[in-house]
């Protein structure tokens, strides 16, 4: 794939030379477009060793420009990403000025555009920023992040840009093909996140997911030309755009959700690692500390995955579960307890799987098993997502109604 990397003034620029080296390790080519503000955080020199072509920053270059020059990486571009993006680079899009080589080619392309946003916590926050945002998301924009954090200025908040590897692997994701996807017109359903069940005002049941790897795979759903739903537990990630996101917090108001849309589903992704239990009874006030021991009653939370694999005519479904030891004998057994078709099982624990933006994975099948090697969850959200098309595209082909489970704790 072709990307053209738009770097403009920002701190975050430092991290450009790890950024094109994360593009081109997936196989990328990598132009870059430098604003002149750009060129005071990071050399030319730097960013023309990693990527191999020679640097762009002016518009008004005369040998560049006599072939039209800005015309031809705009229709050379299979995503223009701009990272990090400023608040003024934003303010630019939105206005459509382009007074710049960089905002030129992001008026002439057609190629998707994606922006990882770079500022102080207040300049995000500012009501002209946020707006500027929604407007560049009704375009069909992507905004990647931005993180929350410590700042170059000393202060914490949103505005950190993602980390490359993030960036990298969600900028291939999105850029995948130009053509239609495997997934293309199929409505695919994704539960992310941890649930959160209440034990009183303060208090709460909840597990280690951070979400990662059920965003991953609705990125993944997205790039593959899939119309998204992401139901959400509360997570501490960025909305991914071109998707409709439902928010919950707890396991029955995720079966809800789930209920609510898996009519209109061909797929269905339980990535979410919904509470087994919840307490039988929520206090209204703050239990105090009044006694050495004390018990909680609980009671089982609702089966989201078993409700969804047991309808009628139910969408192409795909599950998610965390073992902590006995990996494969485990899931071979919720294999054949839950009659699923697939399981994609792998160790979490301590420094493992949960909240770690790596992980590796074991696909069992009835007939087979295939192990996929440690990767960033968002490029094997890309391999699964793949796998789970082709097997989606087989089972229409087959003439026993299709159902396809996939049981994994990838998150």
């Amino acid at each position: 794939m072709n990307i053209v990397l738009g770097i403009t003034g920002g701190i975050a620029a430092y991290k450009a030379p790890d950024l094109v080296r994360r593009l081109r390790e997936r196989g990328a080519e990598v132009q870059i477009v430098m604003t002149v503000s750009a060129e005071e955080f990071v050399t030319t020199t730097a960013l023309q060793a990693v990527s191999g072509r020679p640097i762009r920053s002016n518009l008004w270059d005369k040998e560049a420009e006599a072939a039209m020059s800005h015309i031809e990486l705009a229709r050379w571009a299979d995503i223009v990403l701009v990272a990090p993006a400023t608040a003024e680079i934003m303010a630019r899009i939105v206005s459509g000025a382009a007074p710049d080589l960089l905002t030129t080619i992001c008026l002439a392309t057609e190629a998707p555009i994606a922006l990882a946003p770079a500022m102080n916590h207040v300049m995000w926050n500012n009501p002209a920023t946020q707006a500027n945002r929604e407007l560049l998301e009704q375009r069909g924009i992507h905004i990647l992040g931005p993180d929350t954090g410590s700042q170059a200025c000393g202060e914490t908040g949103a505005g950190r840009m993602l980390d490359p590897e993030t960036i990298a692997a969600t900028v291939c994701g999105l850029s995948v093909g130009k053509g239609k996807g495997a997934l293309e017109g199929r409505t695919v359903i994704v539960t992310a996140g941890p649930t959160r069940e209440a034990i009183d005002p303060v208090r709460y049941i909840t597990n280690r997911s951070s979400g990662k790897m059920g965003y991953a795979m609705a990125r993944a759903a997205a790039a593959q030309g899939a119309n998204v739903v992401l139901i959400s537990g509360p997570v501490n990630l960025p909305p991914p755009t071109g998707m409709h996101v439902v928010n919950v917090i707890t396991a029955q108001e995720m079966f809800d959700a789930t209920h609510e849309h898996v009519g209109n589903a061909d797929i269905f992704v339980a990535a979410a690692a919904v509470a087994d239990y919840r307490p039988t009874h929520v206090a209204s006030q703050k239990i105090k500390k009044s006694k050495e021991t004390s018990r909680i009653e609980l009671v089982r939370c609702p089966d989201i995955l078993t409700s969804v694999a047991a309808l009628k005519r139910a969408p192409f479904t795909v599950g998610f579960a965390a073992e902590t030891q006995n990996v494969e004998d485990y899931a071979r057994l919720k294999l054949e307890d839950k009659k699923l078709d697939m399981v994609v099982a792998n160790k979490v624990g301590d420094g493992v799987g949960f909240d770690r933006d790596e992980n590796a994975v074991t696909v069992l099948w009835r007939n087979g098993r295939q192990e996929f090697p440690a990767a960033a969850k968002s490029d094997l959200a890309r391999s699964v997502v793949d796998l789970i098309a082709q097997n989606f595209q087989a089972a229409q082909g087959a003439d026993t109604e299709p159902r396809l489970t996939v049981l994994s704790n990838l998150d």
